[in-house]
């Protein structure tokens, strides 16, 4: 019988990296801020209980908070409640640095910032109230006692906190960015390109293609619009089944990219069907790469096709400055595809 997994080995990856992330942040601020807090205690002459509450929370919390958000059931929201906790703990430490200004300001600004940028107004909200709270406690405990004088020494202790730990957020931010930029361009990239073939799938390679048309037309060039279909591929299929059609298809746009440059753009059409934008060819030249493809088919063999399973028709369009759309351009190619199966297949024709 098989043991159940742990609570720890049942929560996601991405609430994992949630609490490591935080991890480094929350010694790294903890640590600026215990030298903060400590040249407000030095020139107050606090007694030894409160320098061990302060050493407690800078340098054993941040462990402590890792551990128990690791083990929570849900470490999202255990790790929302450790920056929760971590407010707290402010709103203790401004009570009993007797609300130092410079000291109490910064650390009230620092606790917002990250709060902020890290779980948005709903969490800056409930790290406001539960440093309110703290303060509170922490002033029914220990007395009201408001001293907002800063020395020079308090003021040196508080630099670190002010300059070193926004720095460490920036740049925790800054690489969040990239990897979600870096994750919405794969994204983006996966969206406009066919599973079967890799190629652009139709709709990407259909804008491609209207980009293309416009900028001949807007430079007088010419350009070439292949349109190709397998010929006799529902055959194939009901003859020797969907797998192998599946191989004649990603054969097919094997060959395809390998007679083709690469400032040419192919795309999957749809089902047998493919086309192909020849950027600044003629129609002549267009045909010797069309006979390229269809006789490399026809040849099958080093590409997996095998012999006399499969041929192609294509059907060849130039540019014209009377074409509105991309569809008019496929259109017109696909009337010499239609010119090209209607001559008995296996040929390329060109539309006039």
């Amino acid at each position: 019988m098989t043991a159940p997994l742990p609570e720890a080995a049942k929560f996601s990856s991405h609430e994992r990296q949630l609490v490591m992330r935080m991890y480094p942040l929350r010694i790294l601020g903890l640590a600026t801020g215990f030298l903060c807090v400590a040249g407000v205690l030095y020139v107050n002459a606090a007694n030894a209980l409160t320098w061990a509450a302060l050493i407690a929370n800078g340098f054993l919390w941040p462990h402590l908070a890792r551990w128990i958000a690791l083990r929570a059931r849900s470490p999202r929201k255990a790790e929302l409640n450790n920056l929760v906790i971590d407010a707290i703990f402010g709103g203790v430490w401004v009570a009993l640095m007797q609300f130092n200004l410079l000291p109490s300001v910064l650390s009230t600004a620092m606790l917002a910032f990250d709060r902020l940028s890290l779980g948005g107004p709903k969490l800056l909200a409930r790290a406001f109230a539960g440093q309110v709270l703290g303060c509170l406690v922490a002033v029914l405990v220990f007395g009201f006692h408001f001293r907002p004088e800063t020395t020079m020494l308090e003021i040196w202790m508080s630099l670190p906190l002010l300059a070193i730990y926004p720095l460490a957020i920036g740049i925790a931010n800054y690489r969040l960015v990239r990897t979600v930029s870096r994750q919405n361009r794969r994204l983006a990239q996966l969206n406009s390109i066919d599973g079967l073939t890799g190629l652009l799938n139709r709709g990407s390679w259909e804008d491609k293609t209207m980009d293309i048309l416009r900028r001949h037309q807007r430079l007088g060039l010419p350009a070439a619009l292949l349109m190709i279909d397998i010929d006799h591929f529902k055959r194939i299929n009901d003859e020797h089944g969907h797998l192998t059609g599946d191989e004649v298809i990603r054969s097919v746009a094997g060959i395809i990219r390998r007679c083709i440059r690469d400032v040419d753009v192919p795309g999957r059409y749809g089902g047998d069907e493919f086309g192909i934008v020849l950027v600044q060819t003629e129609a002549e030249t267009a045909k010797i790469i069309a006979e390229r493809i269809r006789l490399s088919v026809l040849a099958g063999e080093p590409d997996g096709i095998p012999v006399s399973m499969s041929t192609v028709s294509i059907g060849i369009a130039t540019n014209g400055q009377d074409m509105n759309d991309a569809r008019a351009w496929v259109k017109r190619a696909d009337v010499a595809l239609l010119e090209a199966k209607a001559g008995g297949r296996d040929r390329v024709a060109i539309a006039h």
